[in-house]
C-alpha cells in the first residue's frame, strides 16, 4: 500500500508540472527529442555539443550550407520556452523551427538545452543560458573547441531570442551582457516572442520554482529600470499576441524600455487574434510566417 506522502499533491502548476509531498515530481507534457543531423547534403545541418558538463549544460548547433567559406555568418543563441519546467532545444518542433530560422536567415544558430525547474531550480536556466553564450565567446580568436563556430561565424553579429520563458531567459542574459564584457563579441540585437515577465498568475510558479526569490519584485521577473537602461545590445524586438494572456507583459516591457534612458532601438509587433506560441503550434499560417519573415529581418537588418 502505498502512502499518503507518495499521492498526496504539494503543489500543482497545471500545464506544466505537480509536486508529491514526497518530493517527487511530475510534468504534464515530456519533450519527445529529435537527433541532430550532421548530413552535409541537407539545406541544415546540425550537431550537439557539451556547453558544460558539470553543471551538464548541453546545446544543439545548426549550420546551413556553406556557399562561400570566406563569407562569416552571423549567430543566434536560441533560449526555447516552457514555463522554465518543460521543453528543450531537442524538441521536434524546437528542433524544426530553429532548422527553418537558419536556412531562411542564412545564420549559425546555437540552441540551448538548459536544466530545468524545479529538479533545477531558478537561476539554474539562467546561468546555463550564460555559460552557452561564454561558450559561443570563447569561439571568437577561432580556437573554440567547435569547428562550425571557429571557421564560419562572425563574432560581430551575435543574436539573441527565445520564445516565452526563454525571452525571459534572454532578457536576463542580455542584462549580464550588459554588466560584463564578453572579448572578441558583439551583441547586436536581442528577440523576444511572447514574453513572459511578472505580473499575471503565472508568477507563484516562478516564485515557487525560485527559492531564492526576491518577492514579485524580482529584476528577473519584473525587469528593473537600471537594468533596462544598460541591456548589452543596440536593437531589440518584441512580438505580442492580441489573445496572449502575457500580451500585456510584452507590452509593458517594450514601453518600460523606451523609457528607460536605453540607447538602443526597440519595436513592437502585435499579431492580431493570435494567441500563445502560435508560431510553433502552426507554423505555417500567414502570421506564423509573417513572424518568421520578421526575425529574419531583423538579423539581416533588411
Amino acid at each position: 500500500m502505498e502512502s499518503s506522502s507518495n499521492i498526496e499533491i504539494a503543489h500543482e502548476f497545471f500545464p506544466f508540472f505537480k509536486v508529491y509531498k514526497d518530493g517527487r515530481v511530475e510534468k504534464f507534457m515530456v519533450s519527445e527529442h529529435v537527433p541532430p543531423s550532421d548530413d552535409p547534403h541537407m539545406a541544415v545541418r546540425s550537431k550537439d555539443v557539451v556547453v558544460s558538463p558539470e553543471p551538464a549544460v548541453s546545446a544543439r548547433v545548426f549550420m546551413p550550407q556553406i556557399s562561400d567559406p570566406s563569407k562569416k555568418l552571423p549567430i543566434l543563441v536560441y533560449m526555447h520556452g516552457g514555463g522554465f519546467s518543460i521543453g528543450s532545444a531537442f524538441h521536434q518542433g524546437y528542433h524544426k523551427y530553429v532548422s527553418a530560422l537558419v536556412a531562411k536567415a542564412n545564420i549559425i544558430a546555437v540552441s540551448v538545452d538548459y536544466r530545468l525547474a524545479p529538479e533545477h531550480p531558478i537561476p539554474a536556466c539562467y546561468n546555463d543560458s550564460w555559460a552557452a553564450l561564454k561558450w559561443v565567446a570563447s569561439h571568437a580568436n577561432g580556437d573554440g573547441p567547435d569547428p562550425w563556430l571557429n571557421i564560419h561565424a562572425d563574432f560581430g553579429r551575435v543574436f539573441l531570442a527565445g520564445d516565452s520563458a526563454g525571452a525571459n531567459i534572454s532578457h536576463n542574459v542580455a542584462v549580464r551582457v550588459g554588466l560584463t564584457s564578453l572579448p572578441g563579441v558583439k551583441l547586436i540585437g536581442v528577440a523576444l516572442v511572447h514574453p513572459y515577465f511578472g505580473g499575471t498568475e503565472d508568477d507563484k510558479m516562478w516564485l515557487y520554482m525560485c527559492p531564492e526569490n526576491k518577492g514579485l519584485e524580482d529584476p528577473r521577473l519584473k525587469p528593473a529600470i537600471e537594468d533596462l537602461a544598460r541591456l548589452g545590445c543596440e536593437r531589440l524586438l518584441v512580438f505580442v499576441a492580441e489573445k496572449d494572456h502575457l500580451r500585456e507583459r510584452g507590452t509593458c516591457y517594450y514601453e518600460d524600455l523606451k523609457k528607460s534612458g536605453w540607447q538602443g532601438t526597440v519595436e513592437i509587433v502585435e499579431h492580431e487574434g493570435k494567441s500563445h506560441v502560435f508560431h510553433l503550434m502552426k507554423p505555417k499560417c500567414d502570421n506564423a510566417v509573417d513572424l518568421m519573415e520578421r526575425l529574419v529581418s531583423f538579423i539581416k537588418h533588411d
